[in-house]
């Protein structure tokens, strides 16, 4: 699969890796419910009026990452059940990630996750076993449910989501082989919010965490000045500001940039944070100044939420020029709030995207997944 648009263009070379982006974790099958109209009551029924499946988990960023162009190698366990092997297609054949890394299990069955949007939020109720791990007599290398030191293969990039209170062994093992590694965290149950628990940082790039992690993390009560104490950690911080947007500072130059959230109609926010560092990602990888990256990253995230699935929302490019050809057409003013014209803060784009666009029809979260093909 030929992508529409190479953001790396300008800057590959004959050398460099086969692989522009690696990334590990588990593959849910998401259910998503959207269009409640409140939270689910205890001892009631409600009805969603929609409904869509897609995969979930790591795939939310790994097809975000091949959707933008970039060269995806994804290691992750499937279930040989038929939600592994939907998942399997839909990121294999579907979005043409390398699975190589990956590997089926046989006897086990898939995580699930079921999403429900509602108010511009959601609620997530998980279901799943830890992947056993390789039997005797497995392909020396395979993917055994953790990534050992030697699984990375070289890339321009990895994305690792830090555990609190554990390190991994690859990330430094990457980070030595040139990759530049890029982080989120998931949120701590143990309410400690330790900084030593983010001690992998010290390989990382870029860390990436909502305002409440961060806030957390370093102990401050303003999100901004969390994100100036993490660079004391990683180079690059970048918080998130759900609505108002996000704000990251670049510690070894001590440039800053926010950019507030482009006004949508949200229909699922699932999976809306990977298309975010997705966005980013890109950006990084291709060079671009750190207020256009954070821009960049904004605006995919925005475009996600209009779609149904965490994974499958994440916009094309066609759908990226599509929106940029709305706002140079009516330049509103309100789409970028305190920002002036979208049509300044975007113009990055005008040398960017295509000039005319060909048809992509991207994969969308389907109601169910037991159709048979004729």
């Amino acid at each position: 699969m030929r992508p529409v648009l190479d953001p790396l263009a300008a800057v590959r070379r004959p050398d460099d890796p086969a692989c522009d982006v690696y990334l590990t974790g588990p593959v849910f099958l998401d259910i998503v419910f959207t269009g409640l109209d409140s939270a689910p009551v205890r001892g009631t029924e409600s009805w969603a009026r929609g409904m869509g499946s897609s995969p979930g988990g790591v795939a939310n960023m790994a097809t975000a990452l091949a959707r933008l162009g970039l060269r995806t190698s994804l290691a992750a366990a499937f279930g040989d059940d038929m939600y592994g092997d939907y998942c399997r297609d839909a990121l294999d054949r579907g979005e043409g990630i390398d699975l190589s890394l990956s590997r089926t299990v046989p006897g086990w069955h898939s995580p699930v996750t079921v999403s429900m949007a509602y108010e511009g939020e959601r609620t997530m109720v998980s279901h799943g076993h830890e992947a056993p791990p390789t039997r005797a007599g497995a392909a020396e290398g395979a993917f055994d449910g953790e990534p050992a030191p030697e699984c990375p293969p070289p890339a321009r990039a990895c994305v690792a989501s830090l555990v609190p209170g554990s390190r991994e062994e690859w990330i430094a093992h990457a980070a030595r082989r040139g990759s530049r590694i890029f982080a989120d965290v998931g949120w701590d149950d143990t309410g400690r919010w330790d900084p030593a628990d983010l001690a992998d940082l010290e390989h990382c790039e870029a860390f990436l965490p909502n305002a409440v992690e961060a806030m957390r993390y370093t102990r401050t009560d303003c999100p901004r000045a969390a994100a100036r104490a993490l660079t004391e950690k990683v180079p690059v911080a970048v918080v998130t500001l759900g609505a108002e947007g996000a704000y990251a500072v670049d510690g070894r130059t001590g440039e800053s940039a926010e950019v507030p959230a482009i006004a949508v109609e949200a229909l699922d926010p699932t999976g809306a944070g990977d298309v975010f560092v997705a966005g980013f990602i890109t950006g990084t990888l291709a060079g671009w100044p750190l207020a256009d990256r954070l821009a960049f990253a904004g605006l995919t995230a925005a475009l996600s939420v209009q779609e149904f699935g965490g994974s499958l929302s994440a916009p094309g490019w066609v759908e990226i020029a599509a929106w940029w050809q709305h706002v140079r057409a009516f330049d509103d003013q309100s789409l970028v709030a305190g920002q002036g014209s979208a049509l300044r803060r975007y113009a990055f784009l005008d040398g960017l995207l295509p000039s005319a666009p060909r048809p992509w029809p991207l994969r969308r979260a389907v109601p169910t997944i037991g159709f048979r093909q004729s």
